[in-house]
């Protein structure tokens, strides 16, 4: 697997999400989000943003974190990180797009 590839994939996809909102169109990863595929919330001291597989909180007591929010901190997060599965966990929000690839779930 290579984790370069993955991590341009998730990169490029979090840039054609923002076009998506600059649009007024739901960002990909905010659908994924509805889908309960993945969740973004707000660490409990509120510095930053945790991702977690699917949903544990029932969907009314979910409070979305807004996409420019969860942007910036992904798109640092996406480029420093050598964490595999955080990078597969992002990309499986974009499972849908042509250039995913099977080998990332």
């Amino acid at each position: 697997m290579n984790t370069d590839e993955l991590r341009r994939f998730v990169l490029d996809q979090l840039d054609a999400d923002e076009q998506r909102l600059a649009e007024e169109k739901l960002p990909l990863l905010d659908e994924a989000e509805g889908r309960g595929r993945l969740r973004i919330i707000r660490s409990d001291d509120g510095s930053g943003l945790l991702l977690l597989p699917g949903p544990i909180q029932a969907a009314e007591e979910r409070v979305p974190v807004p996409f420019p929010e969860k942007f910036a901190l992904l798109r640092t997060e996406v480029e420093q990180t050598r964490d595999e599965a955080l990078l597969r966990l992002l990309a499986g929000a974009y499972d849908t797009h042509h250039d995913w690839q099977e080998e990332w779930r």
